[in-house]
């Protein structure tokens, strides 16, 4: 049952049923060029035999016209004797065998003049004796089916006395031939179709191996396990392939699975804060608030800290629209060195003011395929990162922040480089999570959504977001860009 259960769902695979398409396919049409090829060698046969029939035939109208009819007799009775000859006939007009090395003929031959219409059996003498007698001693000849006797093909004369006289050629040759072919054909169809079954067996056998450990994956996929993936074989076949895409699918599916779960995480703690601030205000302005002055001042607190809300809410529906490609743009070249001073010009007066100073460096020629805006966004949101964290207003000295591009190895580097503590390696990655903020940037306001932002537009852009070590010490922020990008892309883990 077990085995059957196993061939009728073998049976239903593609691979199995394209295998015996192609069988069937392969085996028709071998069948009738091999059919055709015996009938082409056959008839080649059959002309040859024609015109050897003929040539044997003109060498004994010459002994005729030299002989008369008695030296054609004789002729066509010596000849007869001989190994290997012709089937030779000679006949009164009542059919009555006279001389040659034909003992019978199939009934009917004798009764029209010229080639037969078509291959007649007979059964022939050799030197005196019958062709068909098993050699047993008995005399008898053995019994033999018609069509297993010999085979000719002739040609009928009839003289004015009456006489007949039938030249031909046994068609042995031509019917071994045909048989041979026949039975090679046979064994070859044989083991074609041996071969075709071990193909099913094997290829269906190993299709459903690939389709039960797919199942078996997408099982503990949908039993939660996102963080399964499809198996691969290493052979680049279409299972791979497929396998290769629902594996990026789900690995999407799972970054924002993660996002979306670290998202609701980080609200309920991360929002519940201002929302308890906001709300001791309003509390504590009820309760204390005496004169207008103090109502105007509760109110705007409790206006900023409103628009402080939005502003984390409007930067989460923002990373969510870029994430999901909603944020869609026409590429368009983009030079990184003008983008970068309209940058450095807005943000160079609030650098100056908390302490530092804000160059760019980046030379002319640098040019990206994407959106300008979305590119100055996260420029943008480096810069303030930078400007926060790695300035000091009560330092003696201002602390540089830097903008710098370089291009090698096919990508374009766009880098905000401070002079601040920079971020531990290990802190890196968590870093450009959503609402994640490092212990050093409690005391400085922000919802820890900059560097995420950042980092979608980045991926959006077939880019990436780098953090790294600068040589002052601080932080050096990356935009890499793909030297090949030519538009939007969709957002990747």
């Amino acid at each position: 049952m077990a085995i059957a259960s196993g061939l009728r769902a073998m049976m239903k695979t593609t691979a199995v049923r394209l295998s015996a398409l192609y069988l069937v396919l392969f085996g028709l049409t071998a069948v009738a060029l091999v059919f055709y090829m015996t009938s082409l060698a056959a008839g080649f046969f059959i002309g040859e035999t024609r015109r050897a029939v003929q040539e044997e035939i003109a060498s004994l109208g010459t002994v005729y016209q030299r002989s008369g009819m008695r030296g054609l007799v004789v002729s066509i009775d010596r000849r007869a004797r001989a190994p290997g000859a012709f089937v030779y006939l000679v006949a009164d007009p009542t059919g009555r065998i006279i001389a040659g090395n034909v003992r019978d003929l199939q009934p009917g031959v004798l009764d029209s003049e010229g080639w037969t219409r078509e291959p007649f059996y007979y059964t022939r003498f050799r030197d005196g004796r019958d062709d068909s007698a098993n050699g047993d001693g008995d005399g008898q000849p053995d019994i033999i089916a018609d069509k297993d006797r010999p085979h000719a093909m002739a040609q009928i004369f009839r003289f004015e006395n009456g006489l007949l006289i039938l030249v031909g050629r046994d068609l042995g040759e031509p019917q071994r031939f045909r048989t041979v072919v026949r039975r090679a054909l046979a064994l070859a169809l044989g083991l074609m179709g041996i071969g075709g079954l071990l193909i099913w067996f094997f290829v269906g056998r190993r299709a459903l191996k690939r389709i039960d450990a797919v199942s078996q994956a997408s099982s503990g996929i949908i039993a939660g396990d996102l963080s399964r993936r499809l198996p691969v074989s290493g052979s680049n076949d279409e299972f791979d392939r497929l396998s290769d895409s629902l594996n990026a699918l789900l690995a999407r599916i799972e970054h924002l699975n993660t996002g979306l779960r670290e998202v609701s995480d980080s609200i309920a703690h991360d929002l519940k804060t201002p929302l308890t601030r906001l709300r001791n205000r309003a509390e504590e302005a009820l309760r204390k608030a005496e004169s207008p002055q103090a109502w105007r001042s509760a109110i705007e607190n409790m206006v900023g800290e409103a628009d402080q809300l939005i502003g984390i809410f409007n930067a989460m529906l923002q990373i969510s629209r870029v994430e999901a490609g909603y944020t869609k743009f026409e590429a368009a070249p983009v030079d990184l060195a003008m983008v970068a001073a309209d940058v450095a010009d807005l943000y160079e007066p609030l650098a100056e003011e908390a302490g530092g100073s804000l160059v760019s460096d980046v030379r002319e020629g640098l040019v990206v395929s994407g959106s300008r805006e979305l590119i100055g966004q996260a420029l943008t949101n480096l810069v303030d990162n930078a400007i926060k964290y790695g300035t000091d207003p009560q330092a003696g000295e201002a602390s540089a922040i830097t903008l710098s591009a370089t291009s090698k190895a096919g990508t374009i580097r766009l880098t905000v480089t401070d002079a601040g503590k920079g971020i531990p390696a290990e802190d890196r990655k968590r870093a450009v999570r959503r609402f994640v903020r490092l212990d050093e940037s409690r005391s400085q306001p922000g919802s820890g959504l900059g560097l995420s932002l950042v980092d979608a537009i980045m991926r959006q852009h077939g880019g990436s977001l780098e953090l790294e070590t600068a040589p002052s010490g601080g932080l050096a922020a990356s935009l890499v860009f793909p030297v090949e990008a030519v538009g939007p892309k969709s957002p990747s883990n």
